[in-house]
């Protein structure tokens, strides 16, 4: 009861710490003077990937034998896989349930199906504008190819591949340069800031404000994430899953609970586009700095339920991918998603048995 308790404990505190963080991130944003864009791919992503990457710098620089090194190598493969699939497809399913809302709130206030399909938009309608669609699909077509090269070079072995690590950080190096620099081409529209947590009362929060609230909700989201897959690790066994099983399909969602819980928050507040940008910046993290340690520190070679995981994760990319070239990018087409990990998890059972 211990461990059922400190989990609903800990995913409330994550939830609630998003809501203060993603308040405290746009500001710093501004103060940074990057756009809207960046704030979600490169400012929010960097600090919800920040404590996964840790777990992957302790368990693969720290671990005594080769079974705790592997921990960092399971977690920089399940990051990903978790994004594309659950994280995209929890989006989707807010959109849909957003809209619907918005669309029976206008109903029945006038009668009338709302006229403005911009302010709101139906559930059939696209995620976004054609730009957005657009912008997306770039971020995607960046993750694929890193994420080909990082599977396949978990089924090789030779003598120099640890110091291909380095590529992976200078890939992201790349990503974030074009992030920060290409953040100010929007289209140039002002979003009125909600006020700061830590100053409600502030038209114009200071500086040392916006920082420490991001800071402090950072530590939050940290050690409460760390406590949830603690309590997963622990209730995994006694409702009848193995360790395995455990480690591979739950601990993945827990790791990426912040970032699922920010797509939730500002797809509430109408922010589509700071939802997804979250999302695609913390997957092109989780697929380059965590891999870059794991190449430099371990074997990097992957089993059969690794090399699934990473199959399952591509194929939800192509997915995506294929869907918005076609410009059919919906809500529901977005929830698609989750069931790639659905399929996921039916694939592990003849794997871990």
């Amino acid at each position: 009861m211990v461990h059922f308790v400190l989990l609903i404990v800990s995913a409330v505190a994550i939830y609630l710490s998003c809501e203060w963080f993603v308040n405290a991130v746009e500001w710093l944003g501004e103060r940074l003077n990057v756009g809207k864009m960046a704030v979600g791919t490169i400012l929010a992503a960097f600090g919800t990937a920040l404590p996964e990457s840790v777990v992957t710098l302790v368990a693969v620089t720290t671990g005594a034998t080769s079974e705790a090194k592997n921990i960092g190598v399971g977690a920089a493969m399940g990051g990903p896989l978790a994004l594309a699939t659950v994280a995209y497809g929890v989006t989707g399913a807010m959109l849909l349930l957003t809209r619907r809302r918005q669309r029976a709130a206008v109903l029945a206030e006038t009668g009338m199906p709302p006229g403005n399909p911009d302010t709101y938009p139906d559930a059939e309608d696209a995620v976004g504008s054609a730009a957005d669609t657009k912008r997306l699909a770039k971020d995607q077509k960046w993750f694929l190819p890193i994420f080909l090269v990082k599977v396949a070079l978990g089924l090789v072995a030779f003598a120099f591949k640890p110091t291909l690590g380095l590529l992976f950080f200078a890939a992201y190096a790349v990503y974030f340069w074009r992030e920060i620099r290409g953040g100010q081409d929007e289209d140039g529209e002002e979003e009125e800031l909600e006020p700061l947590k830590f100053q409600p009362k502030a038209a114009s929060p200071a500086t040392w404000a916006v920082v420490a609230q991001t800071l402090a909700t950072l530590a939050v989201i940290f050690f409460a994430s760390q406590l949830f897959v603690k309590q997963l690790d622990a209730i995994g066994p006694m409702i009848g899953l193995s360790a395995s099983v455990t480690a591979l399909l739950l601990s993945p969602i827990a790791t990426e609970l912040p970032e699922i819980m920010n797509a939730v928050i500002w797809v509430r507040q109408g922010k589509t586009k700071l939802a997804l940008a979250n999302i695609s910046g913390a997957m092109m993290i989780q697929a380059t700095v965590p891999s870059g340690l794991g190449l430099l520190f371990t074997s990097w070679h992957f089993d059969n339920a690794l090399l699934w995981s990473g199959l399952i994760t591509m194929a939800a990319i192509v997915y995506l991918l294929l869907t918005m070239r076609a410009h059919k990018l919906t809500p529901a087409r977005l929830a698609v998603a989750a069931g790639f990990y659905v399929l996921f998890a039916l694939g592990l059972i003849p794997i871990l048995s």
